[in-house]
Formats: structure tokens, sequence, C-alpha cells
């Protein structure tokens, strides 16, 4: 299986966890130029933007540890586009949380990280 089919069939499983979960308003790969984002949900009133991570074994580390700095920014910098053009305000809650696959156990880490503001020049 290649590393996109293998990513589109644990994105739709982590999907399903998380509307069993009651996220609703689910979004698939949202991408732009910047980069992509796996889902995109409500938790309630908060949008939340979703990092899917999967590791088979433990040999290639833990998945939550896949979530390094430069991707944490570009999602960042993906969530702004998203809320721009969805019209999403700024005094909307936001969350940025990751589902780490790691064989077949899940774990929703939520705020998993903060919001990284954009940097000068870029």
């Amino acid at each position: 299986m290649n590393t996109r089919k293998k990513g589109t069939r644990y994105e739709e499983q982590a999907g399903v966890f998380l509307n069993a979960n009651d996220i609703r308003d689910i979004t698939y790969n949202y991408r732009t130029r910047y980069g992509e984002i796996d889902i995109v949900g409500f938790d309630g009133d908060v949008l939340v933007f979703f990092e899917v991570k999967y590791r088979r074994t433990p040999e290639a580390g833990f998945a939550a540890e896949a979530v390094d700095a430069r991707k944490r920014y570009r999602i960042c910098r993906v969530s702004d586009h998203y809320m721009m053009m969805n019209h999403i305000t700024t005094d909307t809650q936001v969350r940025y949380d990751v589902i780490a696959i790691d064989g077949d156990h899940i774990e929703w880490i939520e705020n998993a990280y903060d919001y990284i503001p954009k940097r000068s020049g870029n």
C-alpha cells in the first residue's frame, strides 16, 4: 500500500473515531500551498485542527512524536488560510489536536500545541 493510501486509511479511521466522540462538520485534507491539515472539525463551539499520525511499530518512534515544530508551524499557516476562506472570526476558539495511532491504539491528544504566530518576513 502506498503512503498516500495508507495515510487516507488512517485519517478515515481517525474521522470515524472523532465522529463517535461528537466532533461535527468534519473536513478531510484541507490543502493550500502552505501545506495540509488532515482533519478539521468542531468540538462544541471550538474549531479543532487535527493532525493524524500513524506508526505500525515503535521502532520508528511513536506517532505523536512525529508532529515536530516545523509541522506545527505549517499547520498554523494552513489554519490561518482555512479560517480566512471560511469567514471564521478571530474570536472563535481554536485548538490544535493530534490523533496518534500506534498499531491498533488510538490516542487523542487535545491541546497538543499552541498556535504559532507567523514569523516576520514569511
